[in-house]
């Protein structure tokens, strides 16, 4: 069987899951509190930054933070979850097929996941932002390629936390302590973009490309921007680290 084969048919297993309505609620959760405070974007003055470019800002930080990450790790317990309902992970085992493939399969759909819900929230930033300007009479309208731009960036720096994820799924049993876990590691985001040590800590990834945004958009503000080195090899090793780790343990426990 193939490698698209294979992600087809995880894809088939979670057509009937709750991780699309997850993915909904999330996002529209995620931009009410902007619609209702639109107002605090011409109270920036002091930050210097325009009421468009802080709407945005705002919006996508708190989804960096804590909404989008929170959201796959519950995603990606319930991925693991729907496979193990029915056995259907020994079904899957027992087909000629590597588990390192599986795996793999797995995690690209995980990703296609991640992926949705960042394409959910330019689409609903988009309708925040028509409701807002009709609203407060002002015009909160930003470049499209401007914006998916940064959320581009924003997804791509956000794989490895999702291999971090992936790896505490398939390693940790018990759904609770995974989830527990998961979410335990976002809260210290928001620390570690402060350290010199940023790059070492995946949760802090996103966070980090967009508060990095925030200083090149707010005139009175200074933030760390991006530097390549050493970030990009550095993430690198740590997806390689936990998908390696992933693959060799995939399915252990149901084979003992």
């Amino acid at each position: 069987m193939s490698f698209l084969s294979l992600v087809g048919v995880e894809w088939g297993k979670i057509r009937r899951s709750k991780i699309f309505l997850i993915l909904v609620l999330a996002t529209i959760i995620l931009w009410i509190p902007s619609i209702l405070n639109a107002d605090l974007n011409f109270g920036m003055q002091a930050e210097g930054i325009s009421p468009e470019n802080n709407f945005f800002i705002q919006g996508f930080m708190a989804m960096a933070w804590f909404l989008f990450p929170a959201t796959m790790v519950v995603v990606t317990v319930l991925q693991i979850q729907t496979e193990k309902s029915g056995h259907g992970i020994l079904k899957m085992l027992a087909l000629p097929v590597s588990t390192a493939k599986l795996c793999m399969a797995k995690f690209v759909v995980l990703v296609s996941f991640s992926a949705i819900q960042f394409l959910m929230s330019v689409g609903m930033y988009y309708i925040s932002i028509a409701i807002a300007s009709h609203t407060q009479g002002y015009d909160f309208f930003l470049s499209p390629l401007f914006v998916c731009k940064e959320v581009g960036m924003m997804w791509l720096s956000s794989i490895p936390m999702l291999t971090f994820f992936w790896l505490l799924a398939v390693c940790i049993q018990t759904p609770v302590f995974s989830i527990g876990i998961g979410l335990a590691s976002v809260v210290p985001s928001v620390l570690m973009i402060n350290t010199k040590v940023w790059f070492a800590y995946p949760m802090a990834y996103p966070f980090f490309v967009i508060t990095s945004e925030y200083g090149k958009l707010a005139a009175n503000i200074s933030t760390e921007q991006v530097r390549l080195i050493p970030w990009l090899p550095t993430a690198a090793l740590i997806t390689a680290v936990c998908l390696t780790i992933s693959c060799i343990r995939f399915g252990q426990a149901e084979r003992r």
